[in-house]
């Protein structure tokens, strides 16, 4: 099944939805890398970017800055899409909502502030219904 590649129909269909807990993004820089309990990894030139609760962090010392909420896009992207990720991180940014994205197959994942996770998916589902 290929994914949507039409703006419109990406937008207002979306359906953005909070996902439970709080998140966190970790650098491992050394060793063994125990990936049970992570969300998803990506190594990076300065070590092992992981993403993962922050009850696991805590369990295995990661050290983090700053937790998120999480917010799935339920609308199968395409990953050759254009112009999805532009039009919900301008709708974000215009209520001075930081966001950090990730691409899925299917869905695209967004975290936002944990402070600010419920303000974020009501400006996502309004971009959904008003394309704004």
């Amino acid at each position: 099944m290929t994914g949507e590649t039409n703006l419109d129909i990406l937008i207002s269909t979306m359906k953005p939805q909070l996902n439970d807990g709080d998140y966190v993004f970790c650098c491992i820089k050394t060793g063994q890398v125990d990936l049970s309990g992570v969300l998803f990894f990506f190594k990076e030139q300065e070590g092992l970017t992981i993403v993962c609760t922050e009850d696991v962090a805590k369990k295995r010392h990661y050290t983090y800055n700053s937790v998120f909420s999480w917010i799935t896009l339920n609308v199968h992207s395409a990953l050759e899409a254009v112009g999805l990720t532009a039009a919900f991180a301008q709708a974000l940014a215009t209520h001075s909502i930081s966001c950090n994205v990730v691409a899925g197959y299917y869905h695209d994942h967004i975290f936002v502030p944990k402070d600010r996770g419920v303000e974020a998916l009501k400006v996502l589902k309004n971009l959904a219904k008003n394309g704004k």
